[in-house]
């Protein structure tokens, strides 16, 4: 307790004794043992009252030890059940846990991961992919702020992520991979990356590409064969060796008949190869008889226009055409859907055809759009011709329900530049994004989605559009989120019918069964997102009639099956909606692509390298003693003596308050008893 605190209490007991003397003894009359009594109990109250303002404190300090962090990392993957068995790796990660010198040191925790991390003691080679680098992230995530070091026990062969050997982790924790399986480079020949649309139209011509791996020291010459749909399309001979180990085969197939076509791609295997099941892969495309023409119409060069074109060409279904107002008038007749960016008093001829035809059409504003010209053009909206530009960012309407949003989000999104002032919609509307500026969230649209009839349209009143794809490959890796969106923004401005309550999406092949998942959208009769619905889906495989039913779950605001269960084969499935005449039907093919299966021997090289970047060490298991004995007695792993100090309150102030009380209370009795009041 500090010494000011002591002189202040001091202070407040002689304080306390001077009133209680100067109201009970100095020139009082009243002499005998109730004084006294009713002295005692005034003491009592006018030094609580004062130990309350006063608020005595003490510091309480606690000694504790600081141990550091060993995380042990363990591979679940199938291909580890091809170089050891649980029972053996159990062990090797029972040295760890119940070695004593480690113990002492750290604080000892267990991961097992394929594509995600997860916490478990127990060990089961189930995962049917794996992402090492993954892995090491969200591990060191959640260790912040002491020292900590990872055992990563692996055969090396990663199947999805980023390539682990060149992270960098924050704050440099060293990783010491232990490698189990074979590192002998066996010669091997297979099919690596195989690139392909997911749809191709009728009658077209669509590329693969397909690369082809060779391990050995030798010249060798194989064949490479392509089927489509168990036809042989394509075939070449192709030389590789110990310099040209990696080759490229770029081809042109046609799509002649419509619906899901499979592709196999496949190498002529080598004499006595250990590994044939990387030969051969498998994909599909799907090929549709279907394409809208949408006609992007702008007087101005913008970066907005490059990125719509690209993101709504991502779906093969649509083609985008760039022209200026001027020439629009002659391609409009071609045109499914019009995109109208930043009109000025040039697009006259264009908003005419609009009205005559009813088209549907998309509006992008923005710092160089003419309100003037627009506001008459059109009877959809209107907004004050106000020249002064603010940065608006999007807030997502959640309870939007025109159309199904997926797991699209916009949080982070940077803010599109726009012209101030009201806007007034005069079509039945309903905003997909809101406006907030400078913090303040108004009650405006941002981007609406306008009906009148059988007329749709849409309007963003804001230009920059460009920045929010950026944004999402920023936080993805790749535009898939803003593109499906994208992609469904077009969908219902582009339907010239009357949507359905219930959409449903999903590829038409599945590489393997963990990525097998439907989606799915249910709207209530005034096409509002229903999260209360009660969604099922029956699911028959084509081949053996075997059939299951599952329920469809509530995700955000969309309907998610995980199907990962199933599998590989054809399957055809019908999704029904409870209390309700809706369901859809559909088919979809789950490929026996195992990418556990692709590799022959253990990547040492690759565990090296993430070893020498972290500044650990790459072990075998039979030197496990030796890295068990060097964390042991590693000084940068020492046990630190830490304390910590904690303000307390000498006196409880509940115990300060419940005496004021008594003390008051018994001294009104007792002055009451004796008629003193």
């Amino acid at each position: 307790m500090e010494p000011f605190t002591v002189l202040l209490i001091v202070l407040a007991v002689l304080a306390t004794l001077t009133l209680v003397w100067l109201q009970y003894f100095h020139k009082n009359p009243r002499k005998g043992s109730t004084n006294y009594i009713l002295a005692a109990l005034r003491f009592i109250s006018i030094l609580s009252g004062l130990l309350l303002l006063i608020a005595p404190t003490f510091v309480d300090r606690e000694v504790y030890l600081e141990k550091a962090d060993l995380i042990l990392l363990v591979d679940r993957s199938t291909s580890m059940g091809q170089v050891t068995d649980p029972g053996e790796l159990s062990d090797l990660v029972d040295k760890f846990r119940t070695d004593p010198g480690l113990r002492e040191r750290f604080n000892i925790h267990q991961y097992g991961f394929g594509s995600n991390l997860m916490q478990t003691d127990s060990l089961a080679f189930d995962q049917g992919n794996t992402d090492i680098a993954n892995a090491l992230y969200k591990t060191n995530g959640l260790f912040v702020g002491g020292a900590k070091t990872m055992v990563l026990f692996t055969d090396g062969n990663q199947t999805l992520g980023r390539d682990y050997g060149y992270i960098s982790l924050p704050g440099n924790p060293q990783v010491h991979p232990v490698i189990l399986g074979d590192t002998t480079q066996f010669e091997d020949i297979s099919i690596g990356l195989v690139n392909a649309n997911n749809y191709a139209f009728l009658d077209n011509s669509f590329p693969l590409e397909a690369s082809i791996r060779y391990q050995g020291d030798r010249e060798v010459s194989k064949r490479v064969t392509i089927s489509l749909d168990g036809r042989r399309v394509h075939q070449q001979q192709l030389s590789l060796g110990p310099r040209a180990n990696n080759r490229t085969i770029q081809v042109l197939l046609k799509a002649e008949k419509v619906g899901p076509l499979a592709l196999a791609i496949e190498v002529e295997p080598l004499e006595n190869e250990r590994n044939r099941a990387n030969n051969v892969k498998r994909t599909a495309i799907e090929v549709i008889d279907e394409r809208s023409e949408v006609l992007l119409v702008s007087e101005i060069v913008h970066p907005d226009l490059g990125a719509l074109k690209k993101s709504i060409e991502t779906n093969r279904q649509r083609r985008v055409t760039l022209v200026g107002p001027t020439d629009a008038p002659a391609a409009l007749k071609d045109a499914d859907l019009l995109i109208l960016y930043q009109p000025s008093r040039a697009f006259g001829p264009v908003y005419e055809f609009i009205q005559r035809t009813g088209i549907n059409y998309f509006t992008l504003t923005g710092s160089q759009t003419d309100w003037n010209f627009l506001n008459r053009a059109q009877g959809s909206f209107s907004k004050d011709n106000n020249r002064q530009t603010e940065e608006i960012l999007p807030l997502l309407n959640k309870a939007f329900g025109k159309f199904g949003l997926g797991n699209f989000q916009v949080d982070g999104f940077p803010p599109l530049v726009g012209p101030l002032g009201e806007v007034q919609i005069k079509k039945q509307q309903e905003a997909l994004l809101m406006q907030q500026i400078r913090g303040v969230d108004l009650e405006r649209p941002l981007l609406s989605i306008l009906t009148d009839g059988t007329q749709r349209e849409a309007v963003l009143f804001g230009e920059n559009i460009w920045r929010w794809r950026a944004q999402v490959f920023k936080n993805s890796g790749d535009f898939q989120g803003f593109d499906g969106f994208m992609g469904q923004l077009m969908l219902h401005l582009g339907a010239d019918q009357q949507r359905s309550r219930l959409e449903v999406e999903h590829p038409p092949l599945f590489e393997n069964a963990n990525f097998a998942k439907i989606w799915a959208s249910y709207f209530d009769r005034n096409y509002q997102f229903d999260p209360r619905a009660k969604l099922t889906i029956m699911v028959e495989a084509v081949n053996t009639g075997s059939s299951r039913q599952a329920p469809v779950l509530l995700k955000n605001n969309y309907y998610e099956v995980d199907l990962s269960d199933l599998v590989p084969g054809e399957y055809r499935y019908t999704l029904e909606v409870e209390g309700e005449d809706l369901r859809r039907s559909g088919g979809f093919t789950i490929m026996d692509f195992d990418p556990e299966k692709q590799f022959v021997s253990a990547n040492h090289k690759k565990l090296g390298e993430l070893a020498l970047r972290s500044k650990g060490a790459l072990f075998f298991p039979d030197k496990l003693d030796f890295l068990i004995e060097k964390l042991a007695q590693s000084p940068d792993f020492i046990p630190v003596q830490r304390s910590r100090e904690n303000v307390v309150s000498l006196i409880d102030f509940r115990w300060l308050l419940g005496l004021i009380a008594l003390a008051l209370a018994g001294e009104w009795g007792i002055r009451k008893y004796n008629g003193l009041i």
